[in-house]
């Protein structure tokens, strides 16, 4: 086996690179662009060429290298097909056949989710940890689940979509994914700051969030909750409501060792898991009622992690 491994995580506008030894030390990691023109032609023979440079600068052969693990937003099965990456506009692709065509070196691919509860399972908040469930709040809700170790990507490349759990069957706007009353709608960023702009339209109480106007963020309702802002409790008690019950759910089928909670909204910290453990707690199977809900720890890095963790087990 080799001595080292390289990690990529492909994002929208740029691609995270890391090069590890193959116990999952960090090494070095840096940021190419992303170039969607052309139906993101480019983007794996950069990559290619951007790992084949730092071999040369250190010196190291591909026997030395263990292959490169590749995490990308959208559905990937267990043969690393994707059937459409949106962000990189992409149709078809079969992403570790074509990285192996590029580099000479075995890959193997996952979704960008999936790979980064990898790398928490690996290095992170849930180091140690066999199952784990990570959902991470952005701009959307992305999750990742870990059964004994490995991935659960599922028929279709769907496996720990979490994001799309039906959790409000009586709502009317669509999710960007066609369905109505998504996780995502109600747990997200946008989504936090859509329950607030109906709080405070079916309110006149006063709060500090109302003077916000079209600068409305997550953050903003979160250093109101803590500042005690009672129409911002309301708002974040709703918020715990929909994803501490949602992971009560998951929990039911997955028994994780620990639940995760990464993204940028999870940065209003333990406040943020107080109330989602709140819930979680109420709505959970007896034997799952003691799981641990922490906060993931690798931040933008887990990403790189989970995806050298792909060519090393």
């Amino acid at each position: 086996m080799g001595k080292y491994c390289f990690g990529i995580d492909v994002g929208g506008t740029s691609i995270k690179c890391g090069f590890f030894t193959a116990e999952g030390e960090l090494l070095e990691k840096w940021e190419i662009p992303t170039r969607t023109e052309n139906q993101g032609e480019n983007i794996l023979p950069d990559i290619a060429k951007s790992i084949e440079k730092k071999m040369e600068e250190k010196a190291i052969s591909k026997e030395q290298v263990t292959g490169v693990g590749i995490g990308v937003p959208g559905p990937v099965n267990k043969n690393g097909e994707i059937p459409t990456a949106v962000n990189l506009n992409w149709g078809y692709k079969h992403i570790s056949k074509e990285m192996e065509e590029l580099t000479g070196l075995p890959s193997k691919a996952g979704n960008d989710a999936n790979v980064a509860a990898l790398g928490e399972a690996w290095k992170g908040g849930a180091a140690g940890c066999a199952n784990v469930i990570l959902a991470t709040l952005g701009t959307g809700v992305g999750g990742g689940i870990i059964v004994d170790g490995k991935i659960v990507a599922g028929a279709h490349g769907a496996g720990g979509e979490i994001g799309h759990a039906n959790v409000k069957h009586d709502e009317t706007d669509s999710c960007n994914c066609g369905n109505k009353g998504c996780l995502e709608q109600m747990a997200s960023a946008t989504g936090i700051v859509r329950l607030a702009k109906k709080a405070l339209a079916a309110s006149d109480q006063e709060s500090a969030l109302r003077a916000a106007g079209d600068k409305l963020s997550a953050k903003k309702v979160f250093d109101a909750y803590k500042a005690g802002d009672a129409l911002a409790a309301e708002i974040v008690e709703e918020f715990g409501d929909y994803l501490g019950g949602a992971l009560a759910t998951f929990a039911t089928v997955v028994d994780p060792d620990v639940i995760l909670i990464g993204g940028g909204v999870s940065r209003a910290g333990q406040p943020l898991v107080d109330v989602v453990e709140k819930y979680y707690k109420k709505y959970a199977f007896t034997p799952c009622k003691e799981t641990p809900i922490r906060l993931a720890e690798l931040g933008n890095d887990a990403g790189i992690y989970g995806s050298a963790k792909l060519v090393v087990e």
